[in-house]
């Protein structure tokens, strides 16, 4: 029996998402060329969408990598950091995955990658020197079992997503402000003409939404699997619950924090912001750290 019991589970939601993600972008891609009657809307969405999946796919860790200002450290530089990471891998039964510096003074984490055999785990500078060694170990643990549960590219198709349908639905409503609405004929300015056009303008405001919340929902199990992966890995949900506590009492800004990468990282990069808003608290990419130490805590290993 395997540790990562949702390895085959996500698998399957990715394979999902990939579909569902084809479907909305056709069924997107016919409704705007029958509202502005032209044909290659559709053509030009099916293949920008399949264009964006192979990027995604292929070369998310590297984007990702981009973003985070992350640079690939040594083992002569980190030794103990190493040490954790192989033991861990040998214990899981995963490949060493790359692993990343990112120079920000706020402890936290993140990994990614298509899959194990491209995975790639950053920790911050803050991280390794915040935490003792069992702390560091779970937070590790926690993220090699991101790696373990194949929830990393789960994750890459929901930002993918929620990215594509955000600019198309952006295309469409600014479209609607300058350019104005041509129907075919005469007969699309009654009453089919009109409705059409109100389910284009719904679609183009309510699709970015649930798409964000679709993200939110699959991004806050993984971080309870995640956790509890994590713990079993260690035999010791102490050590990241301790380390939770740690990183959310810190309140140290992170510069590299970024809405679409956020739900990577082991706990919420924007804390420590003057002020938070409250539209950002309402689609907070994380469960809340109380639950989590909660649910580590009440592990019986």
């Amino acid at each position: 029996m395997t540790l990562y019991t949702q390895k085959s589970s996500n698998i399957r939601k990715t394979w999902l998402l990939f579909t569902l993600f084809l479907l909305i972008v056709i069924g997107i891609g016919w409704l705007f060329s029958r509202i502005y009657a032209n044909p290659s809307i559709l053509y030009f969405a099916v293949i920008f969408s399949v264009l964006m999946n192979v990027i995604a796919y292929w070369y998310s860790d590297k984007i990702v990598l981009k973003m985070a200002k992350a640079e690939p450290i040594e083992k002569k530089a980190s030794p103990e950091l190493y040490n954790i990471v192989e033991n861990l891998c040998i214990t899981a039964g995963l490949p060493l995955p790359k692993i990343y510096l990112v120079r920000e003074q706020q402890p936290n984490a993140f990994a990614t990658g298509r899959n194990s055999q491209h995975a790639v785990v950053a920790v911050t500078e803050g991280l390794l020197e915040r935490l003792d060694r069992s702390e560091l170990e779970g937070v590790l643990a926690h993220e090699l079992s991101h790696i373990g549960n194949r929830d990393m590219l789960l994750s890459t198709v929901i930002v993918v997503l929620v990215g594509f349908i955000s600019i198309i639905s952006d295309m469409f409503l600014r479209s609607r402000f300058f350019g104005g609405f041509r129907s075919r004929d005469s007969r699309d300015s009654g009453r089919a003409g009109a409705i059409l056009m109100l389910v284009g303008i719904a679609l183009a405001i309510l699709a970015p939404i649930a798409a964000i919340l679709m993200q939110l929902a699959i991004s806050r199990k993984r971080e309870f699997l995640a956790d509890s992966s994590g713990a079993l890995l260690t035999r010791y949900p102490e050590g990241l619950a301790s380390a939770l506590e740690k990183i959310s009492s810190d309140q140290t800004p992170m510069r590299v924090a970024n809405n679409t990468t956020a739900h990577l990282w082991l706990d919420d990069p924007f804390r420590g912001e003057k002020k938070t808003s409250w539209l950002h608290k309402l689609f907070m990419t994380h469960p809340p750290v109380e639950e989590r130490i909660k649910a580590l805590r009440g592990m019986e290993i």
